[in-house]
């Protein structure tokens, strides 16, 4: 998912933007983040989307390039038609080329009826490519004649079909890599590279984790009916150490998790997934001997409070400040012996 997300923590249509050039317009997006990285992006978003020009969204897998794509639709005027997408990574060449083109009847087996392809059913409105570097040499040759003469033939048709719609495509990889090791034509990427638009990686705008994080946890609320959390600065302080290879997916992921498992009304280190809890303890040079020596003295501790209350793992909580779900989960994840009858544990 982007770089960003879907917040039901506020409305943000219709938010009040203010640029790094200081002039402040109206965009209807659903991106959350105030950093400088955000406010750069949001303004090339409010200049592109008005125009027809073919737009290339580049970045890192979960850094948000469909909802960049759905805000340049939101905010052009074709915003009255549809935004049809299809990723071309998840279809064979020959599905993928019945799914954009469609399909006449009797062109293959199983074709009872014409079926209208997702570039005829965009009409009036914008074709999101998703994950267009994927795309087979076969079909990136149709795919640019389609946008170099606006029109197409449909599986099986030989009358041309002629389209009036948007291209927007996306891609986590480099095109121009691509081009250069001759896995991508060089005049296709042209045509698509009309206008490009880079989606920032989540650690180089680590100001908006604490506002992604809320959103996630309305989100994850009205998702699955549990009662709304609060962060701890604990957890803040992680979440901001960590680099997140997998971007804001990633951090959804990571708060969907704590909200499930959390025990408190307050999201605790324990409740992260143990890769993000474990890491986010070292120093920014993640030094394995500093990881091993937290992750000992964790051990310790539990043990000490085990030994404490008698082997109680419900009192050693109440000693550690946790909740017994939670010291019960730690326990697993500093891979203690599981509890005993009696509720304690060992190495």
């Amino acid at each position: 998912m982007l770089g960003w997300a879907e917040s039901q923590s506020q409305d943000l249509s219709n938010a009040a933007i203010a640029s790094p050039t200081g002039r402040v317009f109206v965009l209807k997006h659903d991106i959350v983040g105030t950093s400088a990285k955000v406010r750069e992006l949001l303004e090339l978003i409010q200049r592109v989307a008005p125009t027809s020009s073919t737009v290339l969204i580049q970045g890192e897998s979960g850094t948000g390039k469909e909802l960049v794509a759905r805000a340049l639709h939101r905010n052009s005027p074709r915003a009255v038609g549809p935004l049809v997408a299809i990723n071309c990574a998840a279809l064979t060449e020959s599905l993928l080329e019945s799914e954009l083109f469609g399909h006449e009847k009797g062109a293959f087996t199983g074709a009872v009826a014409r079926k209208k392809g997702k570039l005829e059913m965009a009409e009036g409105g914008t074709l999101f490519l998703d994950e267009i570097s994927e795309l087979a040499p076969g079909m990136q040759a149709k795919l640019l004649r389609a946008l170099q003469e606006r029109e197409f033939e449909m599986v099986g048709g030989t009358r041309p079909v002629k389209v009036n719609v948007r291209v927007i495509a996306a891609t986590n990889r480099d095109l121009q890599e691509a081009v250069q090791a001759g896995r991508f034509r060089n005049d296709l990427f042209y045509r698509l590279n009309v206008v490009s638009i880079s989606t920032p990686p989540l650690r180089e705008r680590r100001e908006d984790i604490p506002a992604l994080a809320e959103s996630f946890i309305v989100k994850v609320s009205g998702k699955y009916r549990v009662p709304l959390k609060t962060l701890s600065q604990e957890v803040v302080t992680q979440l901001m150490r960590y680099e997140w290879p997998g971007n804001v997916r990633e951090l959804e992921n990571a708060i969907e998790r704590a909200m499930v498992l959390g025990a408190t009304e307050e999201l605790r280190p324990e409740d992260l997934p143990p890769a993000l809890f474990e890491s986010a303890m070292a120093d920014q040079h993640g030094e394995v001997g500093f990881q091993g020596a937290v992750k000992e003295n964790k051990k310790q501790l539990v043990l000490q409070a085990l030994e404490k209350a008698g082997g109680y793992y419900v009192d050693a909580a109440k000693i550690l400040g946790l909740h017994p779900n939670s010291l019960l989960r730690l326990i697993r994840t500093l891979g203690l012996r599981s509890v005993n009858g009696q509720g304690s544990a060992s190495c």
